[in-house]
């Protein structure tokens, strides 16, 4: 891999644990202290299950559709869309309208912890 320039499939990308057919690939370079960037990936039909987050993160929507519920409101997101969720807010995801699904998540280095519900 190029030090400054990849293209993001180039990254390994790992299951993510309680979710149904989603991946995540870590982008941003180990040594960076202020940020990370992560691709989530979920296939046709794939979801991530209700859960929360302790920090706030950012989302970007690079390619298909999803149902993503945040709190207690519904969307029906796109390529295109950005999403914020608050920390502390629950939040899921259901690939659910016919097409894969895929997001950049970008978050703080700050600690994480994640709790399923």
């Amino acid at each position: 891999m190029n030090k400054y320039c990849n293209n993001s499939n180039v990254y390994e990308s790992t299951c993510i644990p309680k979710t149904v057919n989603a991946s995540i690939a870590v982008l941003t370079p180990k040594e960076d202290k202020d940020f990370i960037v992560r691709k989530v990936s979920l296939a046709k039909d794939g979801s991530m299950p209700n859960h929360i987050n302790e920090i706030q993160h950012q989302q970007y929507v690079l390619k298909g559709e999803a149902k993503v519920v945040v709190g207690n409101e519904e969307y029906h997101a796109r390529a295109g869309d950005f999403i914020y969720i608050p920390a502390g807010v629950e939040h899921n995801y259901e690939a659910c309208y016919g097409s894969e699904y895929e997001f950049l998540c970008m978050i703080t280095t700050k600690e994480d912890k994640i709790t399923m519900l």
